[in-house]
């Protein structure tokens, strides 16, 4: 009985600070599923793309502004939002999105939600988002490459990630030790967005994919130990 009374209270007290911590401004990062729940329980969504504005005009979330702690019009911005409404935030990967997530929560702001993954969970995993491209790279055209070649991997990311840009001199290295037998396929957002959101398996930048023989024999998400990765799964085959 007392074991009972003791849960039912420590329930009671994780519910009751976490009321209090929004009532006083808190931030937090959840996934795709959940803020994309959150999003659509709105009638009118307060949606911010911290990214810059060269990469909100390639690609963005349908319905969002964009602004960041650097924007010129930055509390004019922040004074058009409701600070008693949930405001939704994402970026590239946290950094721009955390900074601007703790600065309204700072200011009052009661509930600020961080897209875990940024842009690239949220086109990676279907959701609907503005563009003004076509994509470079097709899903059929991928789907070819991947029949077509024994190992082919595959590098998902962007030109404004800056995890991304460390997987390239691993790329060329590995291009260099494996020549032909490894297909090297590198796609990016601000190229081909649509065929990332047809994969639906990109939680982050970078996404890396290698393939053998049509199958995927690993997924990484994010950087990790790549290389390594490659050769033990190659040299075991």
């Amino acid at each position: 009985m007392k074991n009972k009374i003791l849960k039912t209270s420590i329930t009671t007290l994780i519910l009751l600070f976490t009321i209090v911590g929004f009532s006083q401004g808190n931030s937090a990062n959840i996934l795709l599923d959940a803020f994309y729940a959150k999003i659509k329980s709105q009638k009118n969504p307060q949606i911010i793309d911290a990214r810059g504005a060269d990469e909100f005009a390639l690609n963005h979330i349908e319905g969002a502004v964009n602004f960041n702690l650097k924007s010129e019009d930055y509390e004019k911005q922040v004074a058009a939002l409701n600070s008693s409404q949930p405001v939704f935030i994402y970026s590239i990967a946290a950094y721009r999105s955390g900074l601007l997530s703790t600065d309204l929560a700072k200011r009052g702001f009661s509930e600020v939600y961080i897209l875990e993954g940024g842009i690239a969970s949220w086109i990676g995993g279907g959701k609907p988002f503005y563009t003004n491209l076509k994509s470079k790279l097709t899903l059929p055209e991928y789907k070819k490459i991947v029949a077509d070649n024994q190992y082919v991997l595959v590098d998902i990311g962007s030109k404004y990630c800056a995890t991304c840009k460390t997987v390239k001199p691993i790329l060329e290295d590995l291009r260099t030790k494996y020549g032909e037998k490894l297909k090297i396929v590198q796609i990016e957002l601000e190229e081909s967005p649509q065929v990332i959101a047809d994969l639906k398996t990109v939680k982050v930048f970078p996404t890396l994919i290698l393939y053998q023989n049509g199958k995927i024999i690993f997924k990484k998400d994010g950087l990790g130990n790549l290389k390594t990765a490659v050769d033990v799964a190659l040299a075991s085959k």
